[in-house]
């Protein structure tokens, strides 16, 4: 597989794709913009950790220096974790970053475009983005790139600041399958329920490989979206949340903040609400989600057949 001359691969990730190790691509904006210094480089190391530890190797995704990083060495993850500003990398942004030589963490939009290149099939996130409240002409970039890149994408939902019914219909407009992974309904990033059902459910790791194949068997070439409820013990009650974003919500609109500026605004402002609560189940739904990613695509079939 040709890739574009500014992507970087990893000596491990070259590797893993040369003996057709599972991989697990992983996201960086959560770096960059999801979560502060210091605890956002341990998150990062400790979802890697995950990963290898459930039989994959973890590819995580960033531009550093206008290179497209396949696999972050820990010097080029303490930069992008620690050194502000930075480039928040959708897809629209990856010319302007390479062009400039400048480093970013990659959305989920960003992260499908660049794992897809490099032939990843599995992708682990903490929340999606979707259509926004009280704004529904403000959809994320995530939801047409999902509509678009093969890959099973794991999360804990949509983020629970967004018009989560609006995000769910848009996603069967665009024909990506939803699937809950041993729920029937559809998760709300911190909180475990959103009383809005998922049309589909998988109970297995095989389970899910085995709809996705099928999935693009017949030439469709969306992602599959599986959503996982946050682990019991961190998730938080869904009026509590509520009545958190709602206030965040309000202080955004009163303080005029918009753009790719909103989603950190509020991550940070439900979490000082919270007292940190949602902060901590924000890292436990991410970890969670790495191991879940690490078991699905150690699942596909034609893992550990050794390219020639």
């Amino acid at each position: 597989m040709n890739l574009p001359p500014f992507f970087s691969l990893s000596p491990e990730v070259q590797r893993a794709r040369r003996l057709r190790q599972p991989l697990v691509a992983l996201e960086t904006a959560v770096v960059t913009h999801g979560l502060p210094y210091p605890v956002n480089a341990s998150l990062a190391a400790d979802m890697e950790a995950q990963v290898r530890s459930h039989g994959a190797v973890p590819a995580t995704v960033g531009v550093v220096r206008g290179k497209v990083c396949i696999g972050l060495e820990s010097a080029d993850l303490e930069h992008l974790a620690s050194d502000k500003p930075m480039r928040k990398i959708s897809r629209r942004d990856f010319g302007a970053a390479i062009a400039r030589g400048e480093s970013g963490g990659t959305t989920v939009a960003g992260t499908l475009l660049a794992a897809h290149l490099a032939g990843i099939r599995v992708f682990a996130t903490g929340g999606i983005g979707g259509v926004h409240r009280e704004a529904p002409f403000d959809v994320s970039a995530d939801l047409p790139a999902l509509a678009e890149t093969p890959l099973v994408v794991v999360c804990a939902g949509a983020k629970s600041i967004l018009d989560l019914p609006a995000t769910l219909e848009r996603l069967e407009t665009l024909s990506v399958p939803v699937v809950g992974y041993r729920t029937d309904d559809f998760p709300a990033f911190y909180a475990r329920r959103s009383g809005l059902p998922v049309p589909l459910r998988a109970d297995s790791p095989r389970e899910v490989v085995a709809l996705a194949q099928a999935h693009w068997q017949m030439g469709l070439r969306s992602a599959v979206l599986l959503v996982v409820p946050p682990p019991e013990e961190s998730a938080l009650p869904e009026d509590f949340m509520e009545r958190a974003v709602s206030q965040a919500l309000e202080e955004a609109h009163t303080q005029g903040i918009s753009g790719q500026a909103v989603t950190p605004f509020l991550l940070s402002r439900v979490a000082a609400l919270t007292e940190g609560r949602s902060l901590q189940a924000n890292l436990d739904l991410l970890l969670n989600n790495a191991r879940l990613a690490a078991q699905v695509a150690a699942a596909f079939p034609d893992v550990g057949r050794k390219m020639v």
